[in-house]
């Protein structure tokens, strides 16, 4: 083992402490607000038209990436030319690329015609946060502070190209209705002492002019006979369960260049049937030409009907710089908490259900109740959360004995433990043999996509899992460090522990996999061969804890109590005896946001800003895009605790 010194020597803040700069860099987006927040200390911008920028710096080195993460670098070259009089050493910025038009106003029509015709000399790029400068991760800083850093730095640059993205004084409500008269979008509001968090949160919100979000294509109509010719797009919104929702249409307005290249993509992307769950009706004066739902367009629009179709809906342009499996019905929340009810559409997955529900054939009752007053999520959308997840989740599940947490009354009610049938039958979950677990009552598993989707019905919300599966319980498969901090530490404390620990795992020659919690925390797991007791195991883990606390005795404590781990970490090892339990990968989480607990890779935790960095939509969104596991390697890992590993944590024959 290397000496590692001790956290009493002298260092700068975990929040000055130089890093690796992380390669990619998932941007903060707001939430739709319903109106101005009463509460709370917030600034206030223009709410830009155009397409949303991050810039990469490093040793002279620029990038302009789109917030779907691809490289634009080479399509802004005057914009690339101006940063370069930035003197960093490496930084990233967030910001976004606008054109004006003859009046003065962002223009994205305007934007995206100097794109169509290579001539993007007039973009000017609106910076409007700074989140890494010159080797030092400044998110977890108060936006506030991030901003003053961002101003001074840009006064380097004198190109009218980069600018500073000015936050206003005046009242919200006045800078709303200015926002009107001059036929911007809508203006954003943020949080001045919250830190960046990359993903979806109320820390900023936008609140717009009208009702404006983005739609997937999935057809168009033509003239009944004409061979060619658009009318109107035929559009739609991701559900939950992955289907894509008949939204309604809209006429486009598209100049001669840009309808010549909708065209020619629109029949590559031709299919002879419907991407909708339920296809719109046909039209007898025209024809219905089905597409590859992967084109995206942004519509404004007055209201959602009834029927969850647009009410009034006028096309604004054309989108490229965001994924169509990303477009979702947009939440509209009251920030203030008031009723904090998600837009009521209906159709949507925050919608109450009409009439009896049926999913993997268990019907489901009561799916409109809500399970998380301040977020809106009921508990359809949990059920179709879990049936969602389950190919990602279910190896992870397979044959563990579950501890189960059922909110029936939702997370504000009373919450129940429960880690046997008990006298009902939960829909699609098996039971264990007694003598796996003699003297107690069955223990139950969850192996199928209908064992999730009955444990949903039944008002489940979180899932733990033992660290042994069935047949052989009396070895684990894995240990489980859960790092605990005190609520007053900042994250990158977090990260900077993570990172540690990992060090001290890989210097014993124990691979590790990280996961959040889905709550304030994160999880390191150590998948074993099953050779050791759950007293060795338990041992083991102690000792590591014992050991980091030793070593590292201002970051870390191996006791447990809100006492002992003041301004520290608690590494807690006491989940790894028998009949305990760790919250599961990819479960959701009983309090408010309902986040979910989420593997990552050890690149990735560098750049993770919250324990619940991920909600439902967002997971499986995630799982989608990434396609495969991230945690690569984990069910061929094979390892034990040796004699050796034990002498380095401090263990004694």
């Amino acid at each position: 083992m290397p000496r590692w010194t001790s956290s009493r020597s002298k260092r700068r803040t975990a929040i000055e402490e130089p890093g690796i700069m992380p390669v990619d860099l998932e941007p903060q987006l707001a939430t739709a607000a319903k109106q101005v927040p009463a509460r709370g200390d917030w600034t206030y911008e223009i709410k830009f038209d155009g397409y949303r920028m991050m810039t990469r710096i490093e040793r002279g080195d620029i990038r302009l990436i789109t917030r779907g993460g691809h490289d634009w670098t080479d399509r802004l070259p005057k914009l690339r030319e101006a940063l370069a009089a930035l003197k960093v050493q490496d930084a990233w910025l967030d910001g976004e690329a606008v054109v004006f038009n003859a009046a003065g106003r962002p223009d994205f029509n305007a934007l995206q015609n100097a794109f169509d015709k290579r001539s993007t000399a007039d973009i000017i790029l609106f910076a409007f946060d700074l989140l890494w400068l010159n080797g030092v991760d400044l998110r977890a800083l108060p936006l506030r502070e991030r901003r003053a850093r961002l101003l001074a730095l840009l006064e380097e640059i004198e190109s009218p190209l980069v600018r500073f993205s000015a936050d206003f004084n005046e009242d919200p409500q006045s800078l709303l209705a200015s926002a009107r008269k001059m036929q911007l979008e809508g203006i954003m509001g943020k949080r001045v002492d919250a830190p960046y968090r990359s993903g979806r949160s109320t820390d900023w919100i936008k609140l717009k002019c009208n009702k404006r979000q983005e739609f997937v294509i999935g057809g168009y109509t033509r003239a009944k006979g004409a061979a060619a010719g658009v009318d109107s797009l035929l559009l739609g919104v991701y559900e939950l369960d992955g289907s894509l929702r008949y939204a309604g249409s809209v006429q486009p307005f598209l100049k001669t260049r840009a309808n010549a290249a909708f065209a020619k993509k629109a029949h590559f992307l031709g299919q002879p049937t419907s991407p909708f769950v339920k296809p719109p009706r046909r039209e007898r004066a025209r024809d219905h030409q089905w597409m590859r739902p992967e084109m995206v367009c942004e519509v404004a629009f007055l209201e959602w009907t009834k029927s969850g179709e647009m009410r009034h809906p006028i096309f604004h342009a054309l989108r490229d710089d965001k994924a169509a499996r990303e477009v979702t019905v947009e939440p509209v929340v009251d920030i203030d908490g008031a009723d904090e009810a998600h837009t009521k559409m209906p159709g949507a997955a925050r919608r109450p259900a009409r009439g009896a529900v049926t999913v993997d054939g268990i019907k489901i009752s009561n799916g409109d109740r809500v399970i998380d007053e301040s977020a809106g999520h009921t508990k359809l959308e949990v059920v179709r959360y879990y049936e969602a997840i389950a190919e990602w989740a279910l190896p992870y599940l397979h044959n563990r004995p579950l501890s189960l947490v059922r909110a029936p009354e939702g997370i504000s009610g009373e919450q129940f433990f429960q880690k046997h049938s008990e006298s009902f039958k939960i829909p699609g979950v098996d039971e264990l043999p007694v003598d796996l677990h003699p003297d107690h009552p069955p223990l139950i598993v969850a192996n199928t996509q209908r064992a999730l989707v009955g444990l949903a019905q039944m008002s489940v919300l979180e899932l733990h899992t033992w660290n042994a599966s069935a047949p052989d319980l009396q070895h684990p498969d894995r240990v489980i460090f859960d790092l605990d901090p005190d609520p007053s530490l900042s994250w990158s404390v977090m990260i900077e522990a993570a990172m540690l620990l990992k060090v001290l795992l890989d210097e014993v020659g124990l691979a590790s996999f990280p996961k959040t919690s889905g709550g304030k925390g994160l999880h390191v797991v150590v998948p074993l061969s099953r050779k050791q007791s759950w007293t060795e195991v338990k041992a083991f883990s102690k000792a590591v804890a014992q050991h980091m606390a030793s070593v590292f005795p201002g970051r870390f404590s191996a006791l447990s109590g809100p006492k002992n781990r003041e301004g520290k970490i608690f590494i807690d090892y006491l989940r790894n005896s028998k009949g305990a339990s760790t919250v599961a990968a990819f479960s959701v989480r009983a309090r408010p946001g309902m986040g979910v607990s989420m593997p990552v890779s050890w690149d990735e935790v560098k750049t993770l800003t919250r324990g619940d960095e991920w909600n439902m939509q967002s997971a499986v969104a995630r799982q989608r895009r990434l396609g495969g596991d991230v945690w690569e390697g984990y069910g061929r890992t094979r390892q034990g605790i040796t004699a050796a590993m034990r002498r380095a944590v401090g263990i004694r024959p």
